[in-house]
């Protein structure tokens, strides 16, 4: 699903290694600890740093990604995609709307 969405909105997709250490390495010094059971989710690095192991995953995963678009010379930053134009509207009224929040109402 994701690599279709993104060559539809014109990104670039591309895979991490499969046994690329996400969850082990530290995101702040690059430490690679050894392997985790898989119910710790979260861990302390020897430099200090607390991890949860999905958040420093999915820092970890990120900044692989960059650095691999670095090394091609493209862009790390993808540029301002316009927003379709159905998606982009404003409704003129929407403040003073008679209809209730939560049973709470606006008039």
């Amino acid at each position: 699903m994701l690599e279709y969405k993104a060559a539809r909105y014109g990104r670039t997709f591309d895979r991490v290694d499969r046994w690329f250490p996400s969850t082990r390495r530290c995101s702040d010094c690059g430490r690679i600890t050894s392997k985790m059971a898989l119910n710790v989710r979260e861990w302390d690095c020897p430099c200090g740093s607390h991890h949860d192991r999905d958040v420093n995953a999915a820092i970890n995963i990120k900044a692989a990604g960059q650095a691999d678009f670095n090394d091609r010379g493209a862009q790390v930053r993808p540029g301002l995609v316009p927003a379709p134009r159905g998606e982009a509207v404003t409704h003129p009224g929407v403040a003073c709307s008679p209809r209730s929040v939560e049973g709470i109402s606006v008039l």
